[in-house]
């Protein structure tokens, strides 16, 4: 039941996040950084990305993604489309990981440390929806002042 739980509750913010890129009037706008405003929708989307592609994809789905993290804050107007297909393949991995991921899994410690802490799996998986759900709603308000 919880490993259907994360796979619904990742693909729909997932979704959501696709969703709030595309409604941006101005592809331009993704990238806007205002006074008080530490980054753009467009670097919170690549970090979400890449923090899922992976936690979830390279950690549990051992993909063999490399995350840079450094460029998804430092990597500037991405075109809109590249960012949507690459939210539509974050969606395939983390269904991939954590359909294959046996259910014992959750219960079991996390592969790698965070922060210098191990923990469960599925708390680290709570953890990443909490992280996921705190940037979306950044990107949401982003949206809302910019437009």
């Amino acid at each position: 039941m919880l490993k259907e739980a994360f796979l619904t509750i990742f693909e729909r913010d997932l979704r959501t996040l696709k969703n709030e890129i595309g409604q941006y009037r101005n592809e331009a706008d993704l990238w806007v950084v205002k006074p008080g405003i530490s980054n753009s929708a467009g670097n919170l989307c690549l970090h979400l990305i890449g923090n899922l592609k992976h936690f979830v994809g390279a950690v549990l789905g051992q993909t063999g993604y490399v995350r840079e993290r450094e460029r998804e804050f430092s990597d500037k107007n991405v075109p809109r489309e590249t960012l949507l297909a690459s939210i539509d393949e974050t969606i395939e991995v983390v269904k991939k990981a954590l359909g294959d991921l046996p259910d014992d899994m959750f219960d079991q410690n996390f592969p790698v440390e965070k922060r210098g802490e191990t923990v469960k799996t599925d708390f680290m998986l709570l953890h990443l929806f909490g992280h996921f759900s705190y940037h979306l709603g950044q990107i949401n308000y982003h949206r809302r002042l910019i437009s």
